[in-house]
């Protein structure tokens, strides 16, 4: 059988009922005051508002060179390319100087001259000429150019004497010492006269004002037409210490010409020694 229960009210109302407050109501909160959750935020037209990261490229991988190929880098083919011209170069100094590359190269530092097959004298007005072979001594004086732009000639009256032309070097310095003289004259040979009669391998000897003799050695006797003298290889050529003796030859036509021919003694320098 159920047990009725009888409602408390009034007085019968337990302590710890009767004890607690009745619950407080909270105002609203004034207006303009966001409760809850925020809002979201305003979309941007044409962009989202988060963009999810984009995963980045791979770098590809670098074409394999074919086997047995390596691609050889430009810088260093310039490099090579720029040292075989600087060799080549130095090859070609070499040869026109006699200096001893591996010594150049290899940094030794050395106070005397480079050798030569041939002695080089300094600067000095010549003052004799000997021509043991054709019984020649014969003082020398200086001549210029004539007015007709040719090299000069001693005057008459001094025709057994030598002339050496001023303009260009000195016998023993590099380059083609021009020494010239008369033939003959209406009395008689001049300094000149046997000049053709030289033979090649005959010596020439020079004293010069410096108190030192140039030895040549003739390399060979050549007669040119006056009107086709090769200039060039006569008064141009400056590849050693070379000497030219030159006078007139051939056929008398008279005139401005007188001889045909130019006789061209040329020698080269081969010894020096003091007077």
């Amino acid at each position: 059988m159920a047990r009725r229960q009888t409602p408390v009210t009034g007085s019968r109302m337990p302590e710890s009922v009767l004890r607690k407050q009745p619950a407080q109501v909270i105002a609203a909160p004034p207006p303009g005051t966001i409760t809850g959750p925020l809002p979201p935020p305003p979309s941007v037209p044409g962009r989202p508002p988060f963009r999810a990261p984009q995963p980045r490229p791979r770098p590809k991988d670098p074409p394999r060179p074919i086997r047995g190929k390596r691609p050889w880098p430009v810088g260093l083919i310039v490099l090579a390319l720029v040292f075989l011209g600087l060799f080549m170069v130095a090859m070609g100094i070499g040869a026109a100087t006699s200096i001893d590359l591996p010594d150049l190269f290899g940094g030794k530092a050395s106070a005397e001259p480079p050798p030569r097959a041939f002695p080089v004298l300094d600067p000095s007005r010549p003052e004799r000429l000997t021509i043991p072979s054709i019984k020649v001594e014969a003082p020398i004086l200086d001549v210029g150019l004539a007015t007709d732009g040719s090299v000069g000639v001693p005057p008459l009256k001094r025709h057994n004497e030598a002339g050496w032309f001023d303009g260009g070097p000195s016998p023993g310095q590099f380059g083609p010492a021009l020494i010239v003289g008369h033939a003959d004259t209406r009395t008689g040979p001049s300094v000149f006269y046997d000049l053709p009669k030289l033979k090649p391998g005959q010596r020439i000897e020079v004293l010069r004002a410096d108190n030192s003799v140039a030895i040549f050695e003739i390399n060979s006797v050549e007669h040119f037409d006056k009107g086709k003298l090769p200039v060039q290889r006569v008064y141009g050529d400056f590849s050693r210490p070379s000497l030219r003796l030159m006078t007139c030859g051939g056929k008398w036509v008279g005139g401005k010409t007188g001889y045909q021919d130019n006789v061209v003694v040329f020698a080269s320098l081969v010894e020096t020694r003091k007077a």
